[in-house]
This record gives structure tokens, sequence and C-alpha cells, in this order.
């Protein structure tokens, strides 16, 4: 096969993947039309996807299958990371009783990395959904200490100053401004190096006081760093 006609076929099942992503559950003709692509080609890429596990098929109707998700768990920024954070999320979830996530910013976009929630949290991660928006509150504290480089997103006004604050302030708030009944404390996560690799929320309601759960979110990126340093 010519380089460029294997780039032209993983370009178009990339493009599906990433439109089954967006849509969780689609035709074949939907997958079709929002990638581009033939439906004959879309039909043919899909079903070679399905035997390699990537996508899953139902009535018709593909969605994202079980290989993706083990691909997408062996991913992380930075060396040791999901392991060394795995014991200080579910402390920081019993010593809180709310949804904690470890999220980093990747391409624009803020990614869950992981996370936990008490059985009687306010309001659990909605949806189960991992890829958000980069300006919730963990997408701003790594944004507000990313080194020049390109922007995020479509960035504020006042974006300088806001960032400004959030580095004072070692956290970052959300009230609502990303869902609706949902506030978020979000502190970053150091490497050993002291550079920032990730960041850790703590999802709740409203009317909780954002900066006590914030000072509690920060013992537990410290141990998160801790534990990448032991890695070293």
């Amino acid at each position: 096969m010519p380089a460029a006609a294997g780039r032209g076929v993983l370009e178009g099942a990339f493009a599906l993947l990433n439109a089954l992503q967006r849509e969780q559950d689609a035709g074949v003709t939907a997958l079709a039309a929002a990638c581009g692509l033939p439906k004959t080609t879309a039909y043919r890429l899909l079903d070679q996807l399905v035997e390699l596990g990537a996508v899953e098929r139902s009535a018709g109707r593909y969605r994202i299958g079980p290989g993706m998700f083990r691909l997408g768990q062996g991913w992380q920024p930075h060396p040791g990371l999901r392991s060394a954070a795995r014991k200080p999320l579910r402390r920081l979830t019993a010593v809180t009783g709310m949804t904690v996530a470890l999220a980093v910013l990747h391409r624009g976009q803020t990614l869950v990395l992981d996370w936990t929630a008490a059985a009687d949290a306010p309001r659990p991660l909605p949806d189960d959904r991992l890829v958000w928006p980069w300006y919730t509150a963990a997408g701003k504290v790594l944004a507000a200490w990313t080194r020049p480089g390109p922007a995020p997103g479509p960035l504020p006004r006042d974006w300088p100053q806001e960032a400004g604050r959030i580095r004072e302030l070692g956290a970052a708030y959300d009230h609502e401004e990303v869902l609706e009944g949902v506030c978020c404390a979000a502190v970053p996560v150091y490497a050993a190096d002291g550079a920032p690799v990730a960041a850790l929320s703590v999802l709740t309601g409203p009317h909780h006081h954002l900066d006590r759960l914030a000072d509690t979110a920060r013992r537990a990126a410290s141990a998160i760093t801790a534990g990448l340093g032991r890695r070293r």
C-alpha cells in the first residue's frame, strides 16, 4: 500500500473514532456524513475497527469499543502519574465526601485521567464525561502555569489578570461556570522537578467553601508529588 494511501486509511479511521467519541452512538450514514467519507468507505473502515475491538456494533449502530478503552488507560502525561495518584485520590474523596478528579490539559481540552466519588457525593462527575473544555477549574489552573506557547483556546480579555490571581492563590475555582449546580476547586500537581503535570479537582454543589476544599486538595496533591519523586 502506498504511504499516502495508508495515511488516508488512518485518517479516515481516526475521523470515525473521533465522531463516535462526540456522538457516543451513531449509524453509518451519520458517521460518514460527519467525517466527509463515502458511505461505503465508512462502512468498510467501521467493519475493520469492529474486528479489532476498537468499535462495537449493535443493531446497525456503532460505539467506541473496549479496545480503545484499554489503549486509553495506558496514556498519561507523566510516567507513574496514575499509580501515584490512586491512593491520594481516594483518601481525598473519603475526607471531603465529594467527587474528586485528576485531570490534564491537552490540545485545548481538559482530560479526566481518573476520578472517584463518595457514595453520597452531592454531584458525581456528570454522565461519566471525561473530556471538557479547557476553561474548567482544572484547565485554568494548568493554563495559568503554562509556559509561553499556543493558547489552549479563545482567551477572555482579562485572562492575564485571572491567571496571575490563580498563580498567587495556588488554586482555581469554578462557580457554576461550566455546569449549573456544580462548583469546583482545583490545585496543581507538581512533578519532582517542580513542573505542574496535572490538576486535582474537588467537585461539589453550591454553598461550599471552595477555599477550604482547595487547602485539603493541596495536601493530596503533595502526596502525589511525593509518589512521583519516589519513582525517579
